[in-house]
């Protein structure tokens, strides 16, 4: 869990009556839905219950949060640099015995038309559910990727990047292999849990007998609005987690998230693609929440409330690694989690992070199984993630108080431009 921000969430304003002219039975959520410009918003329609209620069952919905939409045809594929949703689901999927090259392509096909479709709000094409029929698109992003395994069962093994080559073996790891890995996985996010559940379920009908669900895992955030104002996310722990996450409007920042177009070791393909890696970290909840205020802030090297170092400042002042109380001890600690994992401490390397919380109930002695889907994105893992995480090895106060169960790396494309499924340029090349 490294010291970076997230993205600052976008939170659409509500529209009006004027903003969306008559939406009546004459109009169908289709075109109403189409209309999203370049922004990839649509703002909202009816502003009353009233209005709603005597709508069809397609109408736009009620407010501006069902209205956001992310745009599923770009340089990149949707789901990295959005901010936080609500709800989410991760699923891996290996292909079915028998399956190869063509049935592969066969179902990157499928799922990026049903990711199209429900990423505009609209049913899916075949066996719709009507899970989500009174919602919008609840900014609902489809993110496929490839797993390491998955070159080799389709006869593209001279295409697999080197940059996804098997994570190392870390101290903190304790792997459960079954829900790790696998030859294709899916990301799902949305800021409405039922849009998030349509699009897992059409996702899974779609695989057919092409491929079957190895592991899925399901999380959650905050949901965009609920503060007064667009902050850091908070985790399980309590705490701002995210503070110096790289930002879209930094210079370097598509030079250390996504494979350049042109003069990358990894091959053409993954062009403005990016790699996620997947962590299931659990929080010992139960050891973390009997350390007092204090001491949870020393593990952490910053202040629970809002963020700031411990040398001072609000959440963005640069941390003063030199700073020392009376008694010459550092007022950030040698080992703080947010002093180990500054890019500046681990020779520049930096990766987004877009994480879940997740919450899978209690064990038989009301221990929660609890903590962070940790999902970080990166124009090449060794750089990135692989690093930071060794130096965490070597000593991170708050390795104490988490447990690493799951890992998974992934190369995910750059996004289809239109007419093209992702995927396609690997799979048809």
């Amino acid at each position: 869990m490294a010291d970076q921000s997230t993205p600052s969430e976008v939170i659409n304003p509500e529209a009006t009556a004027s903003d969306t002219g008559d939406s009546g039975p004459g109009i169908s959520r289709r075109k109403l839905l189409g209309t999203a410009g370049a922004t990839g918003l649509v703002l909202g329609g009816a502003g009353t219950a009233a209005g709603y209620a005597a709508a069809p069952a397609q109408a736009t919905p009620l407010t501006s949060l069902g209205s956001g939409r992310a745009m599923f045809h770009g340089k990149h594929q949707p789901g990295i640099t959005e901010g936080l949703q609500a709800r989410g689901h991760l699923v891996a999927f290996d292909l079915a015995a028998g399956a190869g090259r063509k049935e592969a392509a066969a179902l990157l096909r499928r799922w990026s038309t049903t990711a199209e479709r429900l990423m505009a709000g609209e049913t899916a094409a075949h066996d719709d559910t009507a899970v989500a029929r009174d919602a919008g698109p609840s900014s609902l992003t489809i993110t496929f990727g490839f797993g390491n395994s998955f070159f080799a069962r389709t006869g593209l093994d001279k295409q697999r990047p080197a940059s996804l080559d098997p994570l190392p073996d870390f101290s903190s790891d304790h792997l459960d292999k079954t829900r790790s890995n696998g030859d294709l996985w899916v990301q799902i996010g949305a800021d409405d849990a039922l849009v998030a559940f349509h699009a897992l379920r059409a996702v899974q009908k779609d695989a057919g007998g092409a491929a079957r669900i190895r592991w899925q895992m399901n999380g959650f955030n905050r949901t965009p609005g609920a503060t007064a104002h667009p902050m850091t996310a908070r985790n399980l722990m309590g705490q701002l987690d995210g503070t110096r996450n790289p930002k879209p409007a930094d210079s370097d920042f598509d030079k250390r998230i996504f494979v350049p177009a042109s003069g990358s070791k990894d091959p053409a393909w993954m062009a403005n693609g990016s790699y996620a890696v997947v962590r299931r970290i659990r929080m010992l909840l139960d050891d973390w929440e009997k350390l007092s205020l204090k001491a949870q802030e020393d593990v952490i090297g910053r202040r629970k409330s809002d963020g700031a170092p411990l040398s001072g400042g609000t959440e963005t002042t640069a941390m003063d690694l030199e700073k020392a109380d009376p008694k010459g001890n550092y007022v950030v600690p040698a080992n703080a989690h947010a002093r180990i994992t500054r890019p500046d401490r681990n020779g520049g390397a930096a990766m987004l992070r877009r994480p879940f919380s997740y919450h899978d109930g209690f064990d038989t002695n009301g221990v929660p199984d609890a903590g962070l889907l940790f999902v970080c994105w990166q124009a090449d893992p060794l750089r990135g993630f692989v690093p930071v995480q060794r130096k965490l090895d070597r000593g991170d106060a708050l390795s104490t108080y988490i447990r690493h169960e799951a890992s998974g790396l992934f190369a995910v494309p750059g996004g289809a431009v239109r007419g093209e499924y992702v995927g396609q340029r690997l799979l048809e090349g």
